[in-house]
């Protein structure tokens, strides 16, 4: 065969053993496709030009006239902008309540490919695949597009970046995101970690005290990652062994795995590390409830700072001020993420949360109106099986708590 291109029709045919220049040229066009997306609103507000009273000037009639001058409304302009996708980068499934930044076409040949560790402001931490790490910032077309995101970029983010110095470098493009950990903060979406494979979420039983609806918040956001989740409760040296059993069997009957650990005494240490092992797990949880002593159990050598909890509230101080991405000896990654004390959930309307509590789809299905919320309809389905014992009253309370949008005290 030969190839028939335009291009070499003037010349003589060139033999090929596969397809065209033409055909080559149009694949690669096909890989790539234009995308309208927002960017952040303009907030420079119309401002009218200075000293515009004394442009005011009066003719020979008496009459005040105005030179080039227009007063008019103020307010803010939303901006668009069309950006090049590849989409081979597209992802086949996609978490909706995610501030996905879209797979930006970049010249692959001219950007190595990494791992964002650690996130400072507006520079990042990124580890190529040979190991080594890159003090980058991020590209301004991707900060413009994260709106409603604290960062377009976060912990766990597999990112394709470019050269622009000694050890320092520019992201370029995000790739696809699965296994997200998100909450809302401030009215805006904190993605806490993506790319991870489960949620050890560390909670003690003492010191600071035990929260059952932090707990199931943390859980129902889990749900909605589509994050497989652990249970480690903390600190049980510090109380009844038998007061733990309630807790324990609940959450045990519902699937989830629960681990009872203590840093101080190495009770349950063996059990989480193969739990850990092969994995990559991001640990939340309240400050203080011991994830940076656990780690230090975990792997002797990472000396992670750690502090006491206040004696005064029994709340814990914040020690790790930012999340980390960090390579475990014994396999696997883990992701020590900043102690927190509100959590709410990121871009949950009141129809879906019913979704994320793991045995109410059984009940749902049985209510009586179609769009019951479960907190004031009769014949609910939902509200007979608390009452009968079938679903915990706490966790109730919980979905209760999350649907009113209440804080927990």
């Amino acid at each position: 065969p030969y190839c028939h291109d335009p291009c070499h029709l003037k010349l003589n045919p060139v033999p090929i053993t596969g397809e065209s220049c033409y055909e080559s040229r149009t694949m690669a066009k096909k890989k790539k496709k234009k995308l309208r997306v927002a960017i952040h609103k303009n907030v420079q507000k119309r401002k009218r030009r200075g000293a515009w009273r004394e442009e005011l000037k009066v003719d020979e009639t008496g009459e005040m006239l105005t030179q080039q001058e227009r007063i008019s409304g103020k307010g803010k302009l939303s901006r668009k902008r069309t950006v090049i996708a590849s989409e081979e980068s597209a992802p086949e499934t996609s978490l909706p309540h995610l501030s996905q930044p879209p797979p930006l076409a970049v010249d692959e040949s001219q950007c190595l490919r990494g791992r964002v560790i650690s996130v400072y402001g507006a520079e990042c931490e990124v580890e190529s695949e040979d190991h080594k790490s890159y003090k980058c910032v991020i590209r301004g077309l991707l900060r413009r597009i994260a709106r409603e995101s604290r960062t377009a970029v976060t912990v766990g983010d597999r990112v394709l970046f470019s050269i622009t110095g000694e050890d320092e470098g520019r992201i370029e493009r995000v790739e696809p995101r699965h296994g997200s950990l998100a909450r809302k903060y401030r009215g805006r979406e904190h993605l806490m970690v993506t790319n991870v494979d489960q949620l050890l979420l560390v909670v003690s039983v003492a010191q600071p005290y035990l929260k059952i609806q932090l707990i199931d918040r943390f859980l129902a956001s889990a749900e909605q990652g589509e994050l497989p989740a652990r249970i480690c409760l903390n600190k049980p040296d510090l109380v009844d062994p038998e007061s733990l059993a309630p807790v324990v069997d609940l959450y045990r009957q519902l699937g989830y795995d629960v681990i009872m650990t203590s840093a101080l005494t190495g009770e349950g240490i063996e059990i989480l590390r193969q739990s850990l092992k092969e994995r990559a797990t991001v640990l939340s949880g309240q400050s203080g409830v011991g994830k940076s002593s656990l780690l230090n159990a975990l792997q002797p050598g990472l000396e992670l700072r750690v502090r006491s909890v206040a004696e005064d509230n029994q709340k814990g101080r914040h020690t790790t001020t930012t999340a980390r991405l960090i390579r475990m000896d014994f396999g696997g990654w883990v992701v020590d993420t900043p102690g927190i004390r509100q959590f709410d959930l990121w871009d949950v309307i009141p129809e879906e949360l019913e979704a994320f509590f793991i045995e109410f789809p059984t009940y749902v299905e049985n209510c009586k109106y179609p769009d019951c919320s479960h907190t004031h309809e009769s014949h609910c389905a939902v509200k007979e099986a608390v009452e009968n014992g079938h679903i915990s009253p706490s966790r109730y309370e919980s979905y209760w708590s999350i649907f009113h949008e209440d804080p927990i005290e």
